[in-house]
């Protein structure tokens, strides 16, 4: 069976990662980072006296982003193993991060709540979070329908846990971004 891809802008890193406003010194954390899709231009955007946290509860992947950080000499990047939806699971002090990335995460919560919080507790008060997720559901890419979180629902999560929505930007075609400051 031939699964037709989608058409579209998917989310590019080099393109996104403008809208992190990144500067040197920054301490981030990229909660879910999967395969280390966004390591190299997070890793360049704090500079080598900034920390990225490359925060993923997948054991073998963790190992992998390191293996990926020190092949690619980004001595800036810490990888952690994480349980974001479990009280003191990101294991990251508390206020500690001018900047939270959440991309590609944030419909795979079955405890959005406790999540919220936890990465509300790792953010400075100021700090930026931003939430990167999908619009839609597609033939072997993305979440299940049932999955997918609105950008209005995700907003009323993140609204009701400290956070200010600051704006949106363009992440693609099939995605939503969001900007979120932590009162």
């Amino acid at each position: 069976m031939n699964i037709p891809m989608p058409t579209g802008r998917f989310v590019i890193p080099e393109k996104i990662v403008t809208h992190f406003h990144l500067k040197e010194g920054d301490v981030a954390a990229d909660f879910g980072a999967g395969s280390g899709y966004f390591l190299r231009v997070l890793s360049a955007g704090v500079g080598a006296s900034g920390r990225v946290y490359a925060c993923e509860i997948q054991k073998q992947l963790v190992e992998k982003l390191g293996d990926v950080a020190r092949s690619q000499g980004l001595m800036n990047i810490d990888p952690l193993w994480c349980d974001l939806e479990a009280a003191g699971g990101i294991r990251i002090s508390d206020n500690t991060l001018d900047v939270g990335l959440l991309i590609n995460t944030f419909f795979q919560f079955e405890n959005k709540e406790v999540a919220i919080k936890e990465i509300h507790r790792t953010l400075r008060p100021g700090g930026i979070l931003h939430v990167v997720d999908w619009t839609e559901s597609f033939g072997g890419l993305g979440p299940h329908p049932e999955q997918v979180v609105d950008p209005e629902t995700t907003k009323a999560h993140f609204e009701s846990h400290g956070f200010l929505f600051e704006r949106g930007y363009d992440a693609g075609d099939h995605h939503f971004a969001h900007a979120y400051r932590k009162l």
